[in-house]
């Protein structure tokens, strides 16, 4: 109760972003608990509307197993084909 959500991005592509914010006052911890259910409420209606998670600059460390859940395997393996092609150290 009392998040801000805030949603933002491309409608024109159909690419929307979105954070969720603690209640102005809310406990920074308390609210990090929560984290991993509201990001899956969030994405069980993405999936549920044959959406995908994505990012145009890196999906990053949070969300990379709901993209691995999520992308067609052809696509995750481009993906990774990408990564490689471009980081092939892996350090990035």
């Amino acid at each position: 109760p009392g998040a801000r959500e805030v949603c933002f991005g491309h409608m024109g592509d159909g690419n929307l972003h979105y954070n969720i914010s603690r209640p102005i006052g809310g406990d920074d911890e308390a609210f990090l608990r929560l984290y991993h259910a509201m990001n899956k409420a969030v994405h069980d209606v993405v999936r549920s509307l044959h959406g995908s998670i994505s990012a145009e600059h890196g999906i990053g460390q949070l969300k990379r197993d709901e993209l691995i859940a999520t992308a067609p395997p052809m696509a995750i393996e481009l993906m990774r084909r990408v990564k490689t092609a471009f980081d092939p150290a892996g350090i990035m």
